[in-house]
């Protein structure tokens, strides 16, 4: 090769490096909603075919359609619960710079009946009431301490809705022309893993709505229920809470932990009428609807350590952000089963065949 051939070849490879570099960095600040948009059309993909069946094959208003119960499903609750968050957190500000000129007031009396800790924080809340200066100092030190967390916490929510939202704009695409983006994905898999490409589509789909249907689909049951039922029973925040219980979901006994307290809290508060509706609620619908519906939305074929879920979700919001709640677990699980997919074939093709005497 000369040397004008030898350039024009450096020239062309370094052009083309660029511009796969710049298409990165146009594509990085969206690289988590498009790959929750991914995620749930490939889980959704059977339910689309039959709306475009039913409509006629008109793939714009069935990818509407599509689009749409993908806000209602997971924007929708999320909005609401930013929305909570905002009005909650105004509020709470406002009644601690409140106190913060009128003081401190007396400790209200359901603190002491909380099993172990009452006695010790009415002790120390009357301290702060009766001393002025000492309460000044305190409500002081938490604002200045909070604030910065608090509107974190605020941003945090806001991305996240913002990227849910930009998913559903890249799922609508997908869902309208993913044949065409499938075929090319199938043809270049096929190129370059032969046939098996189609068993290692087969085990990623097994996974993802594994995931999607069993773990994330019965996890966002639960919070939308305990946000209902805390709706229904007056709790301040309600949406908020439904938010946490989602998120608890991901852990072995997690929603208990926040509609057992909004239990206790109505009684304190002397609704026991409410609080034996929402113990009931909690026991039978936000706990109980995890005893049937997880083993009959999840695939038998991907059946998966809870564990992983659990470090996906928690990874996933430090990579991601809130959306990572979504993201995480599904990638960690379909990287599990891949791995998990490729040892046992190897070890069957590495196994000595069975002797025929």
């Amino acid at each position: 090769m000369d040397l004008t051939k030898r350039v024009e070849v450096i020239a062309g490879v370094s052009l083309m490096a660029l511009i796969a570099g710049g298409c990165l960095l146009v594509v990085a600040p969206f690289v988590s909603s498009i790959l929750w948009a991914a995620v749930i059309c490939f889980a959704t993909w059977p339910l689309h075919q039959r709306l475009e069946r039913l409509f006629g094959h008109r793939r714009t208003l069935s990818a509407a359609i599509m689009a749409t119960l993908v806000i209602l499903v997971t924007v929708l609750p999320f909005v609401l619960s930013a929305t909570a968050l905002d009005e909650n957190l105004t509020a709470l500000l406002a009644r601690v710079q409140e106190y913060r000129t009128q003081g401190l007031p007396p400790p209200p009396p359901w603190l002491v009946r909380i099993p172990l800790i009452g006695d010790p924080l009415q002790s120390y809340w009357a301290g702060l009431a009766t001393d002025s200066e000492r309460g000044h100092t305190f409500l002081a030190m938490l604002l200045e301490q909070s604030k910065p967390w608090l509107l974190r916490l605020s941003q945090d929510l806001g991305m996240g809705v913002l990227r849910l939202g930009f998913s559903v704009v890249i799922a609508f695409f997908l869902y309208r022309d993913g044949d065409h983006l499938v075929d090319r994905i199938a043809e270049i898999g096929s190129r370059v893993l032969g046939e098996y490409s189609q068993h290692l589509v087969s085990v990623v789909g097994r996974t993802i709505r594994g995931v999607v249907y069993g773990f994330l689909g019965t996890a966002l049951a639960q919070g939308l229920l305990a946000a209902i039922g805390f709706t229904i029973a007056q709790i301040p925040g309600a949406w908020l809470l439904g938010l946490l219980t989602f998120i608890l979901a991901l852990v072995p006994c997690g929603p208990p932990l926040v509609w057992i307290p909004a239990t206790l809290w109505l009684g304190t508060q002397g609704h026991m009428g409410m609080a034996v509706f929402l113990g009931v609620w909690g026991l039978l619908a936000i706990s109980g609807v995890d005893n049937f519906l997880r083993p009959y939305l999840i695939s038998r074929e991907a059946r998966l350590p809870f564990v992983l879920v659990f470090l996906g979700a928690m990874g996933g919001i430090l990579a991601f952000g809130f959306i990572g709640i979504f993201i995480g677990p599904t990638l960690f699980a379909v990287g599990f089963a891949i791995l998990n997919d490729f040892l046992v074939h190897k070890h069957a093709a590495t196994s000595p065949a069975p002797r025929s005497d």
